[in-house]
């Protein structure tokens, strides 16, 4: 089988690319002629850029992407364009060399008879499971253009979330990041050279001093190991925490930390009421959401106590009762579901606790980077100070000896 790139017009005039697997070039030909396309160009392609769209296709796409395309999706099935169309439209709009190519994709699939749901399920880097279902009780209700619009804010309202919590923490990193530099230049560069003075001055130097020399000698004696070591660390972190097991104690302990625990379990609650509350609201059964939280939590501890619920749901239990025991909600959340619960309004519930939860993740990281600011700061100024000052408590011995 050869593998030919081809160019086409449909009856409307949009412009399809796109690759077929076939023995010959008449044979693609036949094919696309059997679509009813009107051929433009077809051509063998070559092994590269082959194995290049491989590679764009399984990369993943930006949360911001697939929101505007969503979005869009969603405006133009709304205004009545057929969703092979809109998905044309899309595939020559959209920027993203990736998202273009699975757009193209997604569509071939549904011309060729496929669900949409299912043609989106191929390509499982890009949507995820919350996103498939969400299509699938989209297409099976009939009310496609909504669900879209319902997932669309849900992921607007997501990555605004991420972008808050990443933003209040680059700045305290920038400041932490200036720090170990700067001290390691001194460490490296400055101090070695007043260590020369001083040998050559003679005389007893001062206790801060000689800890910053011999501190100095040690760091400039080890870094390539230190380096080496530090690196090794951090690889064998990442290999640990991409076990079950390890994954599962590295989430443990971040929601046990003692600042910013409680502000990773208020963005876990937010995240679960918000993609609970939005599949319950589109029409997703409550065992199938309960499965699809649980996968889309990104806390190892948050989704054991799903699908412990889920379990306990099975077997005839409500919602709120197995969330309490697990020890990770807060009974506030957990009192409010069973009241959704017993009202018949639960998503209505679910969204004024995702509600109340994105202003509490809100304050609390406001609150986390004010407290953190005046800290690094004075990091900062102690280990820099007390640096430059044990550099020139020497030259102020001097000088007083001078003065005498």
């Amino acid at each position: 089988m050869t593998t030919y790139n081809y160019t086409a017009k449909d009856k409307n005039g949009y412009t399809l690319n796109g690759s077929l697997d076939v023995s010959s070039e008449s044979e693609a030909a036949d094919a696309l002629h059997k679509k009813e396309l009107t051929i433009i160009s077809i051509e063998q392609a070559k092994d590269k850029a082959s194995k290049a769209g491989v590679k764009a296709k399984d990369q993943k796409v930006k949360l911001d992407d697939l929101v505007i395309f969503t979005r869009q999706l969603a405006t133009m099935i709304d205004s009545g364009i057929p969703l092979v169309h809109a998905l044309g439209i899309l595939s020559e709009q959209v920027e993203n060399p990736s998202l273009k190519g699975v757009v193209v994709s997604v569509r071939q699939d549904i011309e060729a008879g496929m669900s949409f749901c299912d043609a989106l399920a191929k390509h499982p880097k890009v949507f995820s499971d919350l996103f498939i279902n969400m299509a699938r009780a989209g297409e099976s209700s009939g009310m496609l253009d909504d669900i879209l619009d319902r997932l669309a804010s849900y992921l607007e309202k997501s990555a605004a979330l991420s972008r808050k919590i990443s933003s209040s923490l680059v700045y305290p990193a920038v400041v932490v990041s200036m720090a170990f530099i700067i001290t390691a230049v001194l460490l490296l560069k400055v101090v070695p050279t007043f260590k020369g003075i001083f040998d050559v001055l003679g005389g007893q130097l001062p206790v801060p001093t000689q800890i910053l020399i011999f501190m100095s000698d040690v760091f400039r004696k080890y870094f390539l190991f230190l380096v080496i070591f530090i690196a090794g660390l951090v690889f064998l972190f990442r290999k640990y925490i991409a076990t079950e097991r390890g994954r599962y104690n590295f989430d443990r302990a971040q929601l046990k930390a003692p600042v910013l625990g409680e502000l990773f379990r208020k963005l876990s609650v937010a995240k679960f009421s918000r993609t609970f509350s939005t599949l319950v609201k589109s029409g997703v059964s409550v065992l199938n959401a309960l499965d699809i939280v649980s996968k889309t939590s990104g806390n190892k501890v948050v989704e054991e106590a799903v699908v412990s619920c889920s379990k306990a749901v099975r077997d005839g239990e409500s919602i709120a009762a197995p969330l309490l025991r697990s020890g990770v909600f807060p009974p506030m959340v957990c009192r409010m579901i069973s009241v959704g619960e017993q009202t018949g309004k639960l998503e209505n519930m679910l969204t004024k606790i995702a509600d109340f939860y994105d202003e509490q993740v809100d304050s609390a990281t406001s609150a986390l980077t004010s407290m953190i600011e005046p800290l690094v700061i004075a990091f900062l100024g102690i280990v820099v100070g007390g640096i430059v000052i044990s550099l020139f408590l020497p030259v102020f011995k001097i000088s007083q000896l001078i003065a005498q």
